[in-house]
């Protein structure tokens, strides 16, 4: 397996756009830079994924320019853009714009899509996870492309690309071929052996794999898990709160447990 574990170990946060108005969120936002995350963000859908499904519920990339301007030092995206809401070209100019308000702290999370309502509710053709895996594959370069033309590019050159999955014929030859960050998807028993086929897909294609970061989610909060994910290599550890949650002292914990593993 890759020795990525020498990496700082950092800590992420998901803040479900659900459930809340957006001073409730902005509130969150704030707090998390504060208490310091490294990586803070959402997802990309037009409806809830829990509890209530017409809840409150608000569009993720108008909310990353908000983002930006209340925070300070995380890096901030989205986990993850569904890659079939937006025009490629489009997309990246976006990314580059919120990239510029945050001075350069944007990452742009993105994947193949799954949430049939989106695309139902909002037009979208749904098609098979083939189609969508093959489009996210053709439109990956267009976006990074489309940042080496735009006046003036992304604050540092480059925005850093994270790919969350988990398939290992198509997904991980991407996260190989194009990505920065691979959050890794699925049991946490399976995530080792993926970790082990993205290193793989790396020789292939000629790339050294501890270039690519490697992420996943805590599961169900429990901070237990974040040692043997770490053992595993995943420098990169997930916390999703609801847009309801007022309780930080989870992620205060392991924002403490990242410091005794970065300085230990």
């Amino acid at each position: 397996m890759t020795n990525v574990a020498r990496r700082p170990v950092r800590i992420s946060v998901q803040v479900r756009p659900e459930h809340a108005t957006y001073a409730d969120q902005r509130r969150k936002w704030a707090e998390v830079d504060q208490l310091g995350a490294d990586m803070i963000g959402h997802w990309d859908h037009f409806y809830p994924l829990y509890g209530d499904p017409d809840g409150m519920h608000f569009e993720a990339w108008t909310m990353l320019a908000g983002m930006a301007e209340v925070t300070e030092r995380a890096q901030i995206g989205s986990f993850v853009t569904c890659n079939s809401y937006r025009n490629p070209n489009l997309l990246a100019d976006m990314a580059r714009t919120v990239d510029h308000i945050s001075d350069g702290r944007v990452f742009l999370g993105i994947g193949s899509g799954w949430f049939k309502r989106d695309y139902d509710e909002y037009g979208f053709e749904f098609g098979t996870a083939g189609d969508r895996l093959r489009a996210l594959d053709r439109d990956l370069p267009i976006i990074k492309e489309r940042w080496g033309k735009l006046n003036p590019g992304p604050v540092n050159g480059h925005i850093p690309i994270l790919v969350g999955g988990g398939g290992e014929r198509v997904t991980l030859r991407i996260v190989a071929e194009h990505v920065d960050i691979w959050h890794g998807l699925g049991p946490v028993d399976s995530l080792e052996h993926k970790n082990n086929v993205l290193d793989d897909w790396c020789v292939r294609v000629g790339r050294d794999p501890t270039t690519i970061e490697r992420s996943t989610s805590l599961p169900n909060g429990d901070i237990s898990q974040a040692e043997p994910l770490l053992a595993m290599g995943f420098t990169n550890i997930l916390l999703s709160i609801d847009g309801e949650c007022n309780d930080f002292g989870p992620l205060r914990e392991l924002l403490q447990w990242r410091d005794q593993q970065n300085t230990g």
